[in-house]
């Protein structure tokens, strides 16, 4: 077969050759290749395709089935990854910042120490996924799906997470400074160390999470939900009820 990929800006030919599928094309031209900015690649099948640390700002795979790619420390800043397959995907010190990743699935996807800065992850899928130490500061994640994620350590900076699932979240010594977690679903979520000052968890359901230790000076906890949760060590005067 065939292939010739553009540039989604320009229209140039960033590559062109033959292989069976598109998939070993990609692989193959990798090594010779490892700048694929800007690649024009919609609704491609890469499922199991190793990429790791390939550079591919402003890449168009909007709709593209990733699913168990590796990705490791690869550069997807701008990409648009709008409704994207990444289930189970690698992606540990990867470069998302600014990425468009709309409705896509991440389901169990491996982010650890990945950029997701001014990320716009609206309506995303990550049940299960590790964003361990991940930088998603200022990321949109409202209406996202987080249930069971460990987002441990992770920097979530002003990012807006209302209306966000994150049943079961591990968010152990995360920080949410100034996020937005109203209406967020927070049942069963490990808090404890976590720095929640200034942030919006108004009307929040917070019961049986595990808030020990955490920083909640300035939180908005009005009509916030904290029906069996633990609040060792927590000045509840600090915040804002």
């Amino acid at each position: 077969m065939k292939f010739e990929i553009r540039n989604r800006f320009s229209h140039e030919i960033v590559l062109r050759g033959e292989a069976e599928s598109l998939r070993h094309f990609l692989a193959r031209a990798k090594a010779s290749v490892p700048d694929m900015c800007g690649a024009d690649l919609p609704a491609a099948n890469l499922v199991g395709i190793d990429l790791a640390r390939i550079d591919l700002r402003g890449a168009n795979l909007s709709g593209s089935n990733l699913t168990r790619a590796d990705l490791l420390e690869a550069c997807l800043a701008g990409c648009n990854l709008t409704r994207a397959n990444l289930t189970c995907a690698k992606l540990t010190g990867s470069d998302l910042t600014d990425a468009n990743l709309t409705g896509a699935d991440l389901t169990m996807a491996i982010l650890e120490g990945a950029t997701l800065v001014n990320a716009d992850m609206y309506w995303t899928v990550l049940t299960g996924a590790s964003l361990k130490g991940a930088d998603l500061s200022q990321a949109n994640l409202a209406k996202s799906n987080l249930t069971v994620a460990d987002c441990s350590e992770a920097d979530f900076f002003w990012a807006d997470l209302g209306g966000t699932n994150l049943t079961m979240a591990n968010l152990t010594r995360a920080t949410l400074t100034v996020a937005n977690l109203s209406k967020a679903l927070l049942t069963m979520a490990d808090l404890s160390g976590a720095t929640l000052a200034g942030a919006d968890l108004s009307g929040a359901d917070l019961s049986e999470a595990n808030l020990t230790g955490a920083d909640i000076t300035e939180t908005n906890l009005i009509g916030a939900n904290l029906a069996g949760a633990r609040l060792l060590g927590l000045d509840l005067t600090k915040a804002k009820r």
